[in-house]
């Protein structure tokens, strides 16, 4: 059985105001059957707590579906914040869409 894996990329800031549709944006993945959500962070400049929020929201909704959500390619600024507020340890994230599928191969 192949796992269902799908690629999100939000841009710009992931703030209240982009929080809702960023949301609705994984809902969406989840009803169309995606096993694994990895949220590609690479064109996203700066996080707010409302958008840290809403990933962590997801997180809960993700792990309580038996699903997994992963994240990579933060750049230094997003990193500090995952770290200064310990999600760092909360999430699975990654380097690169590279070092994910990577880890993914050696898992399947």
């Amino acid at each position: 059985m192949s796992v269902n894996v799908q690629v999100i990329e939000p841009t710009g800031i992931l703030d209240s105001t982009k929080a809702e549709a960023f949301r609705q944006s994984v809902e969406d993945l989840l009803q169309s059957g995606a096993d694994v959500i990895l949220v590609d962070l690479k064109n996203i400049t700066f996080i707010d707590s409302s958008g840290l929020g809403t990933l962590v929201v997801l997180l809960k909704k993700i792990r309580g579906l038996n699903r997994t959500l992963c994240i990579c390619s933060m750049n230094d600024q997003v990193k500090m914040l995952f770290e200064l507020t310990s999600m760092d340890r909360v999430f699975e994230i990654y380097e690169d869409r590279q070092a994910f599928e990577l880890a993914k191969l050696k898992v399947s």
